[in-house]
């Protein structure tokens, strides 16, 4: 494969091959299942490492027919041909900038699925109205990239938008894809809510932890936790509010609150509750990890002015810019739509290069 043109740098084919050779005879040894843990691990390593063969192999056939067309459409003079052939060409360098971008999610949790908090900030209604964007963002977001979505809790806004939401999201590599995302998101604009049309800046938080499962283990004593139930509100909140199923979980030591209120049963949502706070607890763990922790931290706990991580602006000129990477766009109905692919590219690659250079 390596002969193809739309391949090399990060992707070593024959080391990929001879990886996915490696990991399935280690997955036909009997004695694997000995360590669940070690054999769970095993078999997401090699669905990861197939998927990504597969995704070349296929790449690598629709480069074949593309040049095919373009020397077809060439010799004959067919300028339509030629066109397709160009638009397929770039559809496929676009493609593999995704895989490439795929190719840094290494991380322990990487490949889990996550939740996604969003938290309005000081403003009321306009910080509420902002919250409920990035809400819709997100969720835009992870339908393009065919990840499911799941609404774990919505605490509504007193006029407009929400207080506070909480999605879980589920495909390959969803938190890997998503972590970066975590920080104050500042927006600019005029106010549809100001009668005298006066520009207003917002500011909401975006917290992302992995979603964990039962082999990794989170010590959380029963006597750190202050545990809530309260009747559910927001969307559905007619199904369930006639008992008090939503429940609400404060870690005492860090000061980490989730909530659940997208079943009727308070059991259910008292474990997903649960099953958030772990997640949550796990993500503080690595982040402590990395170098960049107590900024992390500051970003999530400091709401407002000087700390965001991106700010949409859309008055009185329409760009959102990153102020981490300084990668910008003028398409902010598209980044508003979900198309946040640069940023989340652009974001890892710095994170990945901070920790080859520490």
């Amino acid at each position: 494969m390596n002969h193809n043109p739309c391949y090399g740098g990060i992707f070593d084919w024959d080391t990929l091959v001879a990886k996915c050779d490696a990991l399935n005879i280690q997955a036909e040894d009997p004695a694997l299942w000995e360590d669940q843990e070690k054999a769970q691990a095993l078999l997401r390593e090699r669905t990861a490492v197939q998927a990504q063969i597969d995704q070349l192999q296929g790449l690598e056939a629709e480069c074949d027919d593309a040049c095919v067309l373009a020397e077809l459409g060439d010799e004959a003079g067919d300028e339509p041909s030629i066109l397709e052939a160009e638009r397929a060409l770039m559809r496929i360098a676009e493609l593999y900038k995704t895989l490439e971008t795929e190719s840094l999610l290494s991380g322990e949790a990487d490949a889990n699925d996550c939740f996604i908090e969003i938290h309005a900030g000081a403003g009321g209604t306009e910080s509420q109205d902002w919250a409920d964007m990035l809400l819709r963002m997100y969720r835009r977001w992870a339908e393009r990239r065919a990840f499911k979505v799941e609404l774990v809790h919505e605490q509504e806004g007193e006029g407009a938008g929400i207080k506070s939401a909480s999605i879980k999201v589920t495909g390959h590599n969803a938190y890997g894809w998503a972590k970066t995302e975590s920080g104050v998101h500042r927006l600019v604009r005029i106010s549809p809510f100001d009668s005298n049309a006066r520009r207003h800046t917002s500011f909401s938080s975006v917290w992302v932890s992995p979603v964990v499962d039962d082999n990794i283990v989170v010590d959380i004593q029963e006597k750190d936790l202050r545990i809530d139930t309260y009747r559910a509100s927001g969307a559905g909140g007619q199904h369930v509010n006639r008992t008090d199923s939503a429940v609400r979980i404060t870690h005492l030591p860090s000061g980490i609150v989730v909530q659940c209120q997208n079943d009727r049963s308070q059991h259910k949502n008292r474990a997903e509750a649960f099953s958030m706070l772990r997640s949550r607890l796990y993500e503080r763990e690595l982040q402590m990890r990395e170098a960049n922790a107590q900024a992390l931290n500051s970003q999530k706990t400091d709401n407002g002015w000087g700390h965001q991580i991106r700010s949409y602006v859309l008055h009185p000129y329409q760009l959102v810019k990153d102020s981490r990477t300084a990668v910008e766009t003028a398409n902010t109905q598209g980044v508003l739509d979900g198309d946040i692919s640069i940023f989340l590219s652009a974001a890892l690659a710095q994170r990945v290069q901070g920790k080859h250079e520490s």
